[in-house]
């Protein structure tokens, strides 16, 4: 076709989503002519469809139809003119979110309740806030995985664009090592082992629900039950091996333990009677991954509020530091 244009996706830009990408790179293509191109196939990222929750990797190419020229194909997206103006309960709220920080990572402690990157209705997130922690650097931090808006604990965050690649290797090899604590229903009849239950999305959900289906994608979680209270309710820990969207949420349910405050896969059974929130109990508490300037980045995030609460009513150790998926520590 007369004009078709075909751009490499820059190293800066990797792991974008790719209305992220053609937002930065042809600003006056407004989202629902996007959608309607990448929708007729006249988008495509190495010769393949995309939807718009398609992510970019560097050196991608990307097929775009006659739509204008690229102003910004190759420069390095600057922070000085598109700086957004943030409050100061913005900057505050941001900062007190941060446990580690160095000159190439940050990691959020992220509380219950804000999303990680904006959708649809979603007009506040970590994302959007990101550049109240860029301080003096000339990029913008980066996001290199998510969590679900009502889970808690852990976000990794890369400082700039050499960090974000190597970060973002780490977690698509699974080269890392996150373990979640989950306040569950009940009690699991063995007190550790493996979930093998692959995973697919819920017909009808529009991909808000997973479910286990056999010709799902392969989905595999370990647990350990740390304590537990009579049968009512137990403390979970889970390491995801693969990383598939609610996977230990679907997991525990399929144990037979829903965690608690979890109506989208419990419903009425995911909730305790009395003083426990009925907010989601679960929390990324911890992340062993390779830092991108060597040697080995370990962070612990505290729980949040309402599961502290959930912790003293029950008699758990909040601050308990072990790993039960450390071998060595097994006796």
């Amino acid at each position: 076709m007369s004009g078709v244009s075909h751009h490499k996706v820059q190293s800066f830009e990797n792991d974008w989503r790719i209305d992220k990408w053609f937002k930065k790179n042809f600003p006056d293509l407004g989202f629902g002519r996007l959608s309607k191109l990448m929708r007729t196939g006249q988008v495509r990222a190495d010769g393949k469809r995309v939807k718009s929750g398609f992510r970019v990797t560097e050196g991608m190419e990307i097929r775009v139809p006659p739509i204008g020229v690229n102003p910004n194909a190759g420069k390095e997206w600057s922070t000085t003119n598109t700086k957004k103006k943030f409050t100061q309960e913005d900057v505050r709220y941001m900062r007190d979110m941060v446990i580690y920080q160095d000159n190439s990572v940050i990691v959020l402690n992220k509380p219950p309740g804000i999303a990680v990157q904006g959708g649809s209705k979603i007009t506040r997130h970590v994302d959007g806030l990101l550049e109240c922690l860029q301080g003096d650097n000339p990029e913008k931090p980066k996001l290199v995985h998510r969590l679900d808006k009502d889970t808690s604990g852990v976000l990794v965050i890369a400082r700039n664009s050499q960090a974000a690649k190597s970060l973002t290797e780490s977690f698509r090899n699974r080269k890392t090592n996150k373990i979640y604590w989950a306040l569950v229903m009940g009690r699991p009849e063995r007190n550790e082992g493996t979930v093998n239950a692959p995973l697919d999305k819920e017909p009808g959900t529009r991909g808000e629900r997973m479910m286990v289906a056999d010709k799902g994608k392969k989905a595999v979680t370990d647990f350990f039950v740390m304590d537990s209270a009579l049968k009512s309710t137990s403390w979970v820990a889970f390491k995801p091996v693969t990383g598939r969207t609610h996977q230990i949420r679907v997991h525990a349910t399929v144990l037979d333990t829903p965690i608690v405050g979890d109506g989208k896969y419990g419903g009425k059974d995911a909730f305790l009677d009395g003083a426990v929130s009925k907010k989601l109990h679960l929390h990324a508490r911890s992340i062993e991954i390779d830092h991108p300037d060597g040697g080995l980045l370990n962070v612990t995030a505290d729980l949040p509020r309402h599961m502290v609460d959930s912790w003293d009513m029950f008699g758990f150790d909040k601050n308990d530091k072990s790993n039960p998926f450390d071998e060595e520590a097994q006796f």
